[in-house]
């Protein structure tokens, strides 16, 4: 049986999607940008204030789902521009411990919604 994972802390959705699913003791998240919850306004200063405030929306939606960074297992990134990928690691970094970080893969893409320069999906565990 599957729980749908929503809250007013992280994004609406633009689409028909929830911002997570969880199924059993697993929940999927769907990609976060870099949307503030509030405005609804992307937040794009720069690549370490975009990669946060993506950090932060994840963070609201393992925390709708009685979960944190800690009961993730893997995460996908996608950025526009593989040159960024230092940036966005130094902040990502901050979110989890080194020693039990979780599987990840980070892929360059052509264009992500709204254009923005990254998107973060998570695998979380209870």
């Amino acid at each position: 049986m599957k729980k749908i994972i929503n809250t007013s802390k992280a994004p609406a959705p633009i689409g028909p999607y929830n911002q997570a699913v969880l199924s059993g003791n697993t929940l999927y998240t769907s990609g976060q940008i870099a949307l503030d919850p509030e405005t609804m306004e992307l937040v794009l200063d720069d690549i370490k204030t975009e990669t946060k405030q993506v950090m932060e929306n994840m963070k609201a939606v393992l925390d709708a789902a009685d979960m944190s960074f800690e009961n993730v297992i893997k995460t996908s990134i996608f950025i526009s521009d593989m040159h960024n990928f230092s940036q966005i690691n130094e902040v990502y970094a901050t979110y989890f411990n080194e020693a039990t970080a979780p599987a990840r893969e980070t892929v360059e893409v052509a264009n992500l919604p709204k254009f923005v320069n990254v998107e973060i999906s998570m695998i979380a565990v209870k």
